[in-house]
């Protein structure tokens, strides 16, 4: 089978329609392998190619291995800053303008080469006169045939890399978050002065990022304490008096579930107080996992 044109940019019309095929097989394939692989060809090859079919219209100017590899590297180029600039608009980074963009960028690109590849005379535009089938290497200097083997496994390793990126998810950071916010769900009006047998209004919150189902144990003491002069830093420092367990709470949160609950104290006692939150995950009573305390000082 036998491919050239001269006369007739048939490359640019093949970029448009196959561009218009893969945005459609990218649309109705759902997620999957399918749709990685034809949504990286779509990202990693035809923008940069149209982009130098525009600058080189010529067929004078660079081969065609040249043309390919710029193409896969101009492609690597070209869609992060679209999507930079897409981050500075009301449509920002999504799938919808992304893909949107990028059509818009290959269309606008293949009619600047089609303009100025008209322009020149036939004998100058870029031509292709292939034959379908193997290639006789004989014919072929040691530096062509380098540069086509280097540029086939380069393609090849860059596909595996972007499918397995892709189709592998990562596991990210593991962690839990644990916080107190006050009685209006803000992190500013905590009840720090209250007086005797008045109530102290919290909220206490569980995010889970651990990527699992976990268990979770919530204690709420109460802790008595006296601040004494420290000699040797000249600062005063708190002394634990007493401590009561005020409160428990057992959960059980999928990954990214949060949970959140209200949580309220009284004091009885004038004097300095710290209520103590302490976390514990899957079962750990020994040492808590994470902790959290709010001073308050109680007055007659």
């Amino acid at each position: 089978m036998r491919i050239e044109f001269q006369e007739k940019p048939y490359d640019l019309l093949a970029v448009v329609v196959f561009s218009l095929l893969l945005v459609t097989a990218v649309a109705l394939s759902g997620e999957g392998a399918v749709r990685i692989v034809l949504g990286l060809i779509f990202i990693l090859f035809l923008p940069g190619y149209a982009l130098i079919a525009a600058l080189f219209p010529s067929g004078k100017s660079i081969d065609w291995i040249e043309r390919i590899a710029l193409g896969f590297g101009l492609s690597i180029a070209v869609t992060p800053l679209i999507g930079l600039i897409l981050n500075y608009t009301p449509w920002g980074i999504r799938l919808e303008p992304i893909v949107a963009s990028l059509t818009l960028f290959i269309f606008a690109m293949c009619g600047v080469a089609y303009l100025r590849r008209m322009k020149l005379p036939v004998e100058e535009r870029l031509s292709l006169s292939m034959e379908l089938g193997v290639p006789g290497w004989k014919k072929y200097s040691w530096l062509d045939k380098a540069l086509t083997v280097g540029l086939v496994i380069a393609i090849v390793a860059s596909l595996a890399v972007m499918v397995y990126a892709f189709t592998v998810p990562k596991t990210g950071e593991r962690f839990t978050e644990f916080y107190i916010l006050d009685a209006n769900g803000t992190a500013g009006d905590y009840p720090t002065e209250l007086t005797v047998g008045e109530n102290g209004d919290l909220i206490i919150g569980v995010v889970n990022h651990e990527h699992s189902t976990t268990s979770y144990m919530i204690v709420e003491e109460m802790v008595e304490v006296n601040f004494v002069m420290n000699d040797t830093t000249g600062q005063e420092e708190p002394v634990e008096i007493s401590r009561t367990r005020i409160g428990y709470d057992n959960i059980s949160l999928d990954h990214d579930e949060t949970w959140e609950n209200p949580f309220s104290f009284s004091i009885n006692d004038a004097g300095d107080f710290k209520v103590e939150l302490l976390l514990f995950k899957d079962g750990g009573e020994s040492e808590p996992y994470r902790s959290l305390h709010l001073w308050v000082e109680v007055t007659p």
